[in-house]
């Protein structure tokens, strides 16, 4: 067992950002609300900093097991890192416009790094709960954040008593688990396993991955993720669709691959379920949406329903598939929050899709960027989220799921319906109203187009580094 200084090099990104949010949040308490634009600054460097340690720090395991670093953590912490320092950037603009600046904004992103972070290296139950729990105290502020919108509070208040329920079913599970197998750490439950399957074993996985389907907005534990998108902010929805997402994503894999991979047999019925339940969920539910964050929503299940076939496919390619479907699905993800962001007439924010007719008029290169930003979500070639799709449904094709598979590819052909809907508002339809658009805020506005220019044509070059890098963290998987 290494010792502390050892073990607190091998966190030493968690162990920055942590140190980082208590002085920040210092700062902000002694200079007032008039730091929010220093506090995000500095945060913004803050998560940079973090995410070039992680990258060239050590990789080992320390805390007797429960903190683990490998390639797979690595790069999924430095993905979850850069995100949520553009939702800082986005968040920071956002508040100027609406006049609520406040400090603690950029501080609780920070803090709920820290728990992303966590959950991408977490070796054990213990590490793993502590993660979740750490990252979504923070969001079910930052849910609420906007406390004079009622549709805000209650989307803080609906995810709040969710989360607790899904913590009970994680911490039930967990114990379950905990019971039967003697061992909080992944390696000792797999080592059980093994040699002791049974039904009490199982049934405490279900409740697990129950629990953590919550935290990824996966089909039928969705019930909080329309509302939420909803009523949340838009740069704190943007941290929503990302982040957090590639977190629970990287620890589903690590839970059930570390910890129960001889019983992939049974757990993968359980995921090859969830991700048909998505599918439909997130296609069909998106058609009668009116609110483009609402359809959001309900397309981000059924793209989670995707990644999931990834893990369920069990294999280092599978892994790699989730791993390249979830980096571009950020990419897009964040390239439409910051075109919403960009996107007011008199003051308020356009969210509703019928607003965004005629938009070809007043702004035609943000009605360009939000067309490859659509089609790219939609999974039309040869733009980036094409790219993700093929990745994943071969990997689940070439692990016998090819019905799965062929399932994904008609729901997303259900789902395209309402991408085309937005594209033929914009560029075929007349406006609803004379009222201009509002100039676009200038990190909006950027941000949004660097992310449509990745998705095409810069997605093209970007898969050269992209997929060498995905492999190297799936082939290393678990080689902390």
């Amino acid at each position: 067992m290494p010792d502390l200084s050892s073990a607190l090099h091998l966190a030493a990104s968690e162990v920055t950002l942590a140190v980082g949010a208590l002085v920040l949040l210092m700062v902000g308490a002694f200079i007032g609300d008039k730091s929010a634009r220093l506090v995000s600054i500095l945060s913004v460097l803050l998560l940079i900093v973090a995410a070039v340690i992680s990258i060239v720090g050590p990789w080992g395991v320390a805390f007797n097991g429960a903190y683990v670093a490998d390639p797979l953590a690595i790069y999924a912490k430095s993905l979850i890192y850069l995100s949520a320092a553009v939702a800082v950037v986005l968040g920071d603009g956002w508040m100027k416009r609406t006049r609520i600046a406040k400090f603690e904004y950029p501080v609780l992103i920070v803090l709920a790094s820290v728990g992303m972070g966590m959950m991408a290296s977490s070796g054990d139950l213990i590490s793993m709960y502590v993660g979740i729990e750490l990252h979504s105290l923070a969001l079910y502020v930052l849910a609420a954040f906007h406390r004079n919108d009622v549709k805000a509070s209650e989307a803080g208040l609906k995810y709040f008593v969710l989360g607790a329920l899904s913590s009970g079913l994680l911490l039930y599970g967990s114990s379950l688990i905990y019971g039967f197998a003697g061992s909080m750490r992944f390696e000792d439950i797999a080592a059980f396993a093994a040699d002791n399957p049974g039904p009490g074993l199982v049934f405490g996985l279900v409740f697990l991955i129950c629990g953590l389907a919550f935290k990824v907005s996966a089909a039928p534990f969705h019930m909080w993720t329309p509302d939420v998108y909803e009523g949340a902010p838009t740069p704190v929805v943007a941290l929503f669709a990302t982040a957090p997402k590639v977190a629970a994503m990287v620890l589903i894999a690590r839970a059930l691959e570390h910890g129960f991979g001889d019983a992939h047999a049974q757990w993968s019925q359980v995921l090859i379920a969830i991700s048909l339940i998505s599918f439909v969920v997130g296609a069909f539910g998106g058609l009668a949406q009116k609110d483009i964050q609402r359809l959001l929503a309900y397309s981000s299940i059924a793209n989670i329903g995707y990644a999931l076939l990834g893990i369920a496919a069990g294999t280092a390619e599978g892994l790699q598939a989730m791993l390249m479907f979830m980096t571009l699905y950020v990419i897009d993800q964040l390239g439409f929050f910051a075109i919403l962001l960009s996107l007011s007439k008199s003051g308020r924010p356009i969210r509703r899709i019928a607003d965004l007719a005629g938009l070809k008029k007043d702004r035609p290169l943000t009605a360009v960027a939000l067309t490859i930003l659509s089609l790219s979500v939609l999974g039309m070639p040869p733009f980036s989220g094409f790219w993700g799709k093929y990745y994943v449904f071969g990997a689940a094709a070439d692990a016998g799921l090819w019905p799965v598979a062929a399932a994904g590819l008609v729901a997303s052909v259900v789902a395209a319906f309402y991408y085309l809907r937005i594209l033929k508002l914009m560029w075929f339809d007349a406006p609803v109203d004379d009222i201009a658009t509002d100039a676009a805020p200038v990190e909006a506005k950027w941000i949004g187009w660097a992310c449509a220019a990745f998705a095409f044509p810069l997605v093209i070059v970007g898969l050269t580094w992209l997929e060498p890098l995905t492999k190297v963290a799936s082939a290393g998987f678990g080689n902390g």
